[in-house]
């Protein structure tokens, strides 16, 4: 739901011009320097991208569903990791709070995540634990006013940058699945929570994961979220409809820059005397690139709407982050064969691109996740 078409158009230009004029400029810089340049951490904090989810009471823009996912759109037309330093600020570092904070904990937390002061950090995989979230080994143990918390968590999204962790664990060990597993807020630099090395990965250079690994970590009894024990894994899952919308959207935003670069190499690329744009096997590569696009767009844009409107998106939202993921994949593809072989050398932002998003199949939901969500839930609603 757009609240304001004027004003909202005026902070895509922005966005658009930033990430055109800004950030694709950078994108090379970054992939070597695996960081995000300052200057462009501090520009995104003027422009309030940190905050965009969060609720304009604490600092924020509390931009709706459907305005989010415009702005996302807009942010996936360069590399993912810029994109993703303030993902987890307006999804699932955040979120949780919003949704089920006590106002002592929004008060805190929420003003400071809004202005990029701090980066939130959600703390859920584990070594031996990743869709099965419910099996999660963790453990808090209370010692009269504080919870002690013992375990290791495994590729976390800004761990390194982090000044909040959402850290999950188990504070009923008599209770089975998700049951007893609370969350827990505790604060970068907490004595007992230490960081392992950086993870050497496939793409999204610039975007930084490593192990939070927790020992004898201390946190006082109200750092439980909503301060309610046992509620954990419910606040995880609220979350998820918001963040598996907004990742479906960066999705679609990437594949419109891949099937841009795609298009201007093949109208630039010449072979037999003519642009390659002008052969029917390319043709159809770009129609399907365009077509699939299209309709991952269209669905995000639907299914925000409906959220926005208060409708149970759940199965809508996987159906969005599993053919979007997916679709994106075959985007890149298609764009590489293109390029030819230009599309193998890093000389080419399409060689980048085919890495990096690899990872949106993978996190926030597998795609075989999202298709046993999709199928159960139908299954549940056609016995209801």
């Amino acid at each position: 739901m757009i609240r304001d078409r004027e004003t909202l158009d005026a902070f895509l230009t922005q966005i658009a011009r930033f990430v055109r004029e800004t950030l694709v400029p950078r994108e090379n810089e970054m992939a070597e320097t695996d960081a995000v340049p300052a200057d462009i951490v501090a520009t995104m904090r003027g422009l309030g991208l940190f905050g965009m989810s969060i609720p304009e009471a604490f600092g924020g823009l509390g931009l709706t569903m459907e305005e989010e996912v415009l702005v996302a759109f807009e942010l996936g037309r360069t590399s993912p990791a810029f994109r993703s330093l303030l993902g987890t600020n307006n999804g699932i570092g955040s979120q949780g709070i919003v949704m089920d904070g006590t106002p002592a904990q929004k008060q805190r937390w929420l003003p400071r995540l809004a202005s990029g002061e701090i980066v939130g950090s959600f703390a859920l995989t584990e070594p031996d634990v990743g869709s099965d979230a419910a099996s999660l080994k963790t453990s808090a143990r209370r010692d009269g006013d504080h919870w002690v918390l013992n375990g290791t968590k495994r590729y976390i999204t800004n761990a390194p940058e982090a000044g909040l962790f959402t850290v999950f664990a188990r504070s009923e060990p008599d209770k089975k699945g998700a049951a007893g597993v609370s969350a827990f807020l505790v604060e970068g630099g907490t004595p007992g929570l230490r960081l392992g090395t950086l993870d050497r990965k496939m793409g999204q250079r610039g975007a930084h994961t490593c192990d939070v690994i927790l020992e004898d970590c201390r946190v006082p009894a109200d750092a439980i979220i909503g301060g309610r024990q046992g509620e954990g894994f419910r606040t995880a899952m609220k979350v998820l409809d918001r963040g598996r919308l907004h990742i479906s959207a960066v999705c679609v935003g990437v594949a419109h820059r891949l099937i841009d670069d795609a298009l201007r190499f093949a109208l630039e690329r010449k072979q037999f005397g003519q642009p390659i744009a002008e052969f029917q096997l390319i043709q159809a590569m770009l129609a399907d690139s365009r077509t699939e696009a299209l309709a991952g767009r269209s669905m995000v844009l639907e299914t925000a709407r409906r959220k926005d409107d208060g409708a149970d998106v759940a199965t809508d939202a996987a159906c969005c982050k599993l053919f979007c993921a997916e679709m994106v994949g075959r985007v890149a593809d298609r764009a590489v064969q293109i390029h030819g072989g230009a599309g193998y050398m890093q000389d080419y932002a399409v060689e980048r691109f085919y890495r990096d998003v690899r990872l949106f199949r993978i996190y926030e939901g597998t795609s075989q996740i999202q298709q046993l969500v999709i199928a159960r839930n139908m299954i549940r609603d056609a016995k209801a």
